[in-house]
């Protein structure tokens, strides 16, 4: 029985970050999900960090959901069905089928969650000193850009953000773990900025070294609710990304129920398979090990006895919109679908396994640059996979920054007009409801509005030209110049569509031409998407800088309800 992978190794490395390897070497598993290194799964943040402060690559086209009615930013529920590969096995040529870790090493439902330990005011200091966050309250809403404002963004408590992360079949997590390589799985990933946005200042060298500027808190859905291991950035090792018997696994084609709720010790997520009839919980509570790095920037150590702050994180607000916001990150919300691209080329031929490509792939843009000078990074050839065991194939799992990969080519479902062509060659789309959340009634409810969000502008600086996005502080001398969608060198970026009835209305992400297909909000990634926001971060000042970071397309209504309320 062939496994649905491409690459052995390169799984690990999509699903979990990369700290770099050597010939022959083997990733550090205890720091493989390091954002500063360039994981792939990490969320994006205002600037880069890591790699030297160029771009860690987060490509993230996300749909958000919006309600002014308390409970919805803190507790809701989702039915999701996971997608379903091609019969057509991928070829090296491009010329065969596109599986899903292809398209995407994972996507995810998301929420902001509290952390006192977190960006822009770590530890209470600076100009938010004594602001705590308060759990599930819109009381945390500091959105002003005005430094003298009582609600100045500066004074924002400190804030992490939660990703309910499923990974492809196939893809997933290539460890000496019991997983089926045929099968999804999923994990909660909580993400927070050790760094004061009103000082600049950094947490000590050691907490970077150990936990890394982007910290981020990670356990498997499992069927007992214990994580496998710590999940704590400062305690977790290879064990905490192994899978085990305890994790909750999925077959392609599944429905599930995805439910987040907050509890007294901390956000709970329960997933149940209505196909399989298992499930399974996690609960990022300090009891499971769950914990926030202490900002200590006069500090010469991160010793865990002292460093490792057990915490149960709780969601930070108690609506979501245009307000609720993680105020470091590259995207503007709280309540959010999104999917993670950008993360495969093919290539011929490698340096060595985990090394550069020195033979482009079908697809490569000729840029002007040797093979292997651009983005080509973190690949294995063919050969090596198929001795592995997995799909024969080589490629690349480093971030696309030239656009030119498997995610930016009419290979996404719905992308052939002919149905019986796009189901042998493409992947189904992952496909699910508009979240229900209750009100204080304990009365099911839909979100009355919906947004389309892109965050191209704040990824789109190697291509030529570069997106200008900074427009003050500091300001670029034509702001939004170079700032496109889709993406230069992209033949195709998916958007979001409906589907269904009524009765059963469903979003689903790829082309214009799934079948069933009733709504495509314009049918192009330019439509769908809008114009560039205007976003404020706090810096040094105290004051604001302004950026274009993303596309944002705001409904004044929510035209997928769930009606089953």
């Amino acid at each position: 029985m062939f496994r649905l992978s491409g690459l052995v190794a390169l799984s690990g490395l999509l699903a979990l970050g990369y700290a770099g390897v050597g010939s022959g070497a083997a990733p550090d598993l205890g720091r493989s999900h390091d954002c500063d290194s360039g994981g792939a799964l990490c969320t994006e943040v205002l600037d880069s960090i890591g790699y030297n402060g160029s771009y860690t690559g987060h490509d993230e086209p996300s749909l958000l959901f919006y309600s002014n009615v308390p409970g919805s930013g803190n507790q809701m529920t989702y039915l999701l069905r996971l997608p379903k590969d091609p019969p057509t096995l991928p070829a090296q040529d491009g010329s065969g089928g596109t599986f899903n870790f292809q398209l995407h090493p994972a996507f995810w439902v998301g929420l902001a969650v509290c952390d006192d330990q977190s960006s822009p005011n770590p530890g209470g200091s600076g100009v938010g000193a004594n602001i705590p966050c308060q759990p599930d309250s819109d009381a945390n809403i500091y959105d002003s850009s005005n430094p003298n404002d009582a609600h100045f963004i500066g004074k924002h408590p400190g804030t992490a953000f939660m990703e309910m992360q499923f990974y492809p079949a196939g893809m997933g997590f290539y460890f000496t773990g019991s997983g089926s390589p045929t099968q999804w799985s999923s994990a909660l990933n909580i993400d927070s900025l050790s760094t004061n946005a009103n000082t600049g200042q950094l947490n000590n060298a050691a907490c970077n070294a150990a936990a890394g500027e982007e910290y981020v808190n990670f356990a498997w859905i499992t069927k007992s609710g214990v994580p496998v291991a710590p999940p704590s950035p400062l305690l977790a090792t290879g064990a905490t990304f192994t899978l085990t018997p305890d994790v909750l696994l999925y077959n392609p084609g599944d429905l599930l129920r995805v439910t987040l709720q907050d509890t007294a010790h901390g956000l709970k997520i329960t997933i149940t398979d209505l196909t399989s009839g298992e499930s399974g919980f996690m609960t990022a509570s300090a009891t499971n090990g769950f914990a926030q790095v202490l900002f200590d920037p006069a500090g010469t150590n991160c010793d865990p006895q002292t460093h490792n702050l057990t915490r149960d994180f709780h969601p930070m607000y108690a609506t979501s919109s245009e307000h609720t916001r993680v105020p470091w990150a590259a995207h503007s919300y709280n309540v959010a679908f999104s999917d993670e691209i950008g993360h495969f080329e093919y290539c011929n031929r490698v340096h060595f396994e985990g090394g550069s490509c020195t033979r482009d792939g079908v697809g490569d843009l000729d840029n002007g640059l040797p093979a292997g000078a651009e983005d080509d990074i973190f690949c294995f050839d063919a050969a090596f996979n198929q001795s592995q065991g997995f799909v024969a194939i080589g490629g690349c799992a480093g971030t696309d920054f030239d656009f030119d990969g498997v995610p930016y080519k009419l290979v996404w479902p719905g992308t052939f007009t002919n149905v019986a062509l796009d189901g042998a060659y493409h992947a189904r789309p992952v496909q699910f409801t508009s979240p229900l959340f209750q009100d204080s009634q304990g009365e099911s409810r839909n979100y009355s509005r919906v947004a389309f969000e892109a965050d191209l502008p704040r990824i789109e600086s190697n291509t030529n030209p570069p997106c200008q996005r900074h427009i003050a502080n500091p300001a670029d001398p034509n702001p939004g110049q170079g700032c496109v969608n889709p993406p230069k060198g992209a033949d195709f970026y998916p958007i979001y569509t409906t589907g269904g009835d009524r009765q059963s209305c469903v979003w689903q992400l790829g082309g214009a031409h799934l079948p069933g297909t009733t709504n495509t909000f314009g049918g192009t990634s330019t439509a769908e998407y809008g114009q560039l926001l205007v976003l404020a971060y706090p810096i040094p000042g105290p004051a604001v800088t302004l950026r274009y970071n993303n596309f944002r397309n705001v409904l004044s209504l929510n035209p997928c309800l769930n009606e089953n309320e």
